[in-house]
């Protein structure tokens, strides 16, 4: 699709609207950009999402254009949220479908980043699909950043071409997040002690930071682990290189690592 098809799409949002941003490695920076260069024409246009990883909308320049309200309060939005030029919504991940769903939050449009399409149109969330599923069902407008850097991730990901109001094809590399920094001794501690505590054949859960890889270290001599998580990040990685986690005494979905997004 042309840039100007593009433009004409996201002239659709208008001063005032709410617009759920596809978030965590998923994160359009190249749609968020395209939106930013109208940033002269809005004001006061809410954005939404899930730990943004680009400062596109926390730009000072544009404190008059955009508003972040963020159901996540990651390191981009923190210095807006303690300055007043940002708020964040308290909610765990969990319910925050109900937001979208029960109209409590009314979308405007969804801005997502996917793989291209199949040969039947269907185009993958790939990394990274936490709210955004609930974002899509609901959002009055879709807009699409194709990228083939995104991969094609099995689960509820998939997005008919059907489903897209807009598009732009931009190839680009989705965000990392390096959690390699160097790791104290009582970081070291606490995963070690906690790996103790992890029976084999348990299902795990883990969240983002240092303590959490941590554990995930420690834990290469146990047997049959599984995960059902809200993230998973290079620690899951070896350990299911390793033949750490199995998935093979997990109830829900056995067999198969499930998560919303992966980081890292």
């Amino acid at each position: 699709m042309t840039r100007a098809l593009i433009d004409k799409g996201l002239s659709s949002i208008k001063s005032g609207s709410r617009i759920f941003i596809h978030g965590c490695g998923g994160t359009p920076q190249h749609l968020n950009r395209l939106l930013a260069e109208r940033a002269n024409e809005l004001r006061r246009v809410e954005i939404m999402g899930v730990l943004a990883l680009d400062n596109t909308f926390t730009d000072p320049k544009l404190e008059s254009s955009f508003f972040v309200n963020t159901l996540f309060a990651s390191g981009f939005v923190r210095p807006c949220i303690a300055n007043g030029t940002a708020s964040y919504i308290l909610a765990l991940l969990s319910e925050m479908p109900r937001l979208f769903d029960e109209n409590i939050l009314p979308l405007d449009a969804a801005f997502i980043q996917v793989s291209p399409p199949d040969m039947h149109g269907y185009c993958s969330l790939g990394i990274s699909i936490e709210v955004t599923r609930a974002a899509l069902r609901n959002a009055k407008k879709v807009f699409a950043q194709i990228n083939r850097n995104m991969p094609r991730v099995h689960g509820d990901t998939f997005v008919h071409m059907n489903q897209i109001d807009a598009y732009v094809e931009h190839d680009e590399p989705l965000i990392e997040v390096d959690y390699s920094k160097e790791i104290s001794d009582v970081e070291k501690a606490i995963g070690k002690h906690v790996a103790e505590l992890i029976d084999d054949r348990s299902t795990l859960q883990m969240g983002i930071g240092t303590i959490p890889d941590c554990v995930l270290k420690c834990l290469e001599n146990h047997k049959d682990l599984s995960i059902a998580s809200e993230m998973i990040s290079d620690g899951v990685m070896n350990l299911i290189q390793k033949g750490v986690v199995t998935n093979r005494y997990k109830k829900f979905h056995p067999g198969i690592t499930t998560c919303t997004f992966i980081l890292g």
